[in-house]
């Protein structure tokens, strides 16, 4: 259990200080006595602590390694990357005014840490606090002008403030520093579908599902729109091989956090009710609940 390892951890440390005290003599009972720590080795254990912690966010262990990130924040309080690598872990964790409060603590020990600036515009995206997220990722472009995810998000940003223009804009100056960066791409295609363009949009998704076979996004999107357009048999093709591969875009929802528009929605909704596309939702379901049982 997480915390029952950072309980431990607290509760080594204090002891190892606890019997490193020099005994006081009963002559000296009625005199203030100072406890002397070793801040620099405790530092150092913070920082280890930390490095254990973003191990285990790279393994995705996101609720093992927050205790972690949380006893480091305090053993290594002037240290902007431990504060940094703790508002990522809460973010992960969808603990957004926490991610918020340890961020801002690493913007204010290190004010030119681009990476910092662009996680706390993704914290406010995330609660719909797109002004404030808009100001963050330019303010961490201007630190790392050439970050195609950085240029990713604020083109996020615009598009959710209908700014489409602007929104094209920083996702091609993306790809033209990223060549394969297919979500970017495929968000250009999600905007052209709405502006009615649905020729550019297909010509989008096929550009980012040339990049990246197995990406689910552009290749439902293309389905739906082939499907919209006639060329139904190819785009139940396509849509059954999208959902096989990341069966979370047969819910609309889903969609819609990920930012698709109203047009390609309502289209989806109807591609998704068609009967061959039900019985690939409903087969991936069983298939699902099958692997969840318990072996007899």
């Amino acid at each position: 259990m997480p915390t029952k390892r950072s309980g431990l951890i607290s509760l080594l440390v204090v002891c190892s200080l606890w019997s490193s005290m020099p005994r006081t003599a009963y002559s000296q009972a009625l005199i203030p006595h100072t406890l002397q720590l070793d801040a620099a080795k405790l530092e150092q254990q913070g920082l280890s602590l930390a490095q254990e912690a973003a191990q285990l966010a790279q393994f995705q262990q996101f609720e093992l390694a927050l205790p972690r990130a949380r006893l480091a924040s305090q053993l290594a309080p002037k240290s902007d990357k431990v504060w940094f690598l703790l508002g990522g872990l809460y973010l992960q964790t969808k603990n957004l005014d926490g991610g918020i409060a340890a961020l801002q603590k690493a913007q204010s020990l290190n004010p030119k840490n681009g990476d910092v600036q662009f996680a706390l515009g993704s914290a406010y995206f995330q609660q719909k606090k797109y002004q404030d997220a808009l100001r963050y990722f330019q303010s961490g472009l201007k630190l790392k002008p050439n970050d195609p995810e950085g240029l990713f998000d604020l083109g996020n940003a615009y598009y959710v403030m209908g700014k489409l223009p602007d929104a094209i804009a920083q996702y091609n100056k993306a790809v033209s520093l990223e060549k394969k960066f297919w979500p970017a791409i495929n968000n250009v295609g999600l905007i052209l579908y709405e502006q009615g363009n649905v020729p550019g949009a297909i010509k989008q998704w096929q550009s980012a599902v040339a990049i990246e076979k197995q990406a689910a996004e552009p290749l439902l999107a293309m389905a739906v729109a082939l499907y919209t357009k006639g060329d139904r048999q190819q785009g139940l093709a396509m849509g059954e091989a999208a959902l096989r591969i990341d069966d979370r875009y047969g819910d609309l929802d889903f969609l819609k956090q990920n930012l698709w528009g109203q047009r390609l929605l309502d289209d989806t909704k109807k591609f998704l009710a068609s009967p061959r596309i039900q019985a690939t939702l409903q087969q991936r379901e069983s298939s699902s609940s099958a692997k969840q049982q318990p072996a007899q």
